[in-house]
């Protein structure tokens, strides 16, 4: 089993910018793809962005490519998203998550998120 905890969200006005940090705990984390999803108050949870297991690939959704950039640090066992050029439209809860395969299309564990909230 592995455990998720994210941190770094916040308050930022629009046009700033937040550094999103997912540790996992256990062994493996480097056989996991890592996911980012988010979801907004009254909205379905939606795909961000994802990373492979080396972090040689990565894939991201046409509402943050360009804005946001994954990257992943296995021997500290942790998932990095960095969110630039923010926007009111992006205020979320953000969560990390596993999967066992790349492209990565079921996700196995899900960390409890953090609340990015971007103000106008």
């Amino acid at each position: 089993q592995v455990q998720l905890v994210e941190s770094g969200g916040g308050l930022v006005q629009a046009g700033g910018s937040l550094r999103l940090s997912c540790a996992a705990s256990g062994r493996t984390f480097s056989s996991y793809a890592m996911g980012w999803f988010r979801q907004a108050p009254g909205k379905e949870r939606e795909f961000v962005a994802a990373i492979s297991r080396t972090g040689t690939s990565t894939r991201y959704s046409n509402s943050v490519k360009g804005r946001f950039t994954i990257s992943r640090d296995n021997a500290k066992n942790t998932v990095y998203l960095q969110v630039n050029s923010l926007k009111p439209e992006d205020t979320a809860v953000y969560y990390c998550a596993t999967s066992s395969s790349w492209p990565a299309a079921h996700y196995d564990y899900w960390g409890q998120g953090t609340q990015v909230t971007v103000s106008s």
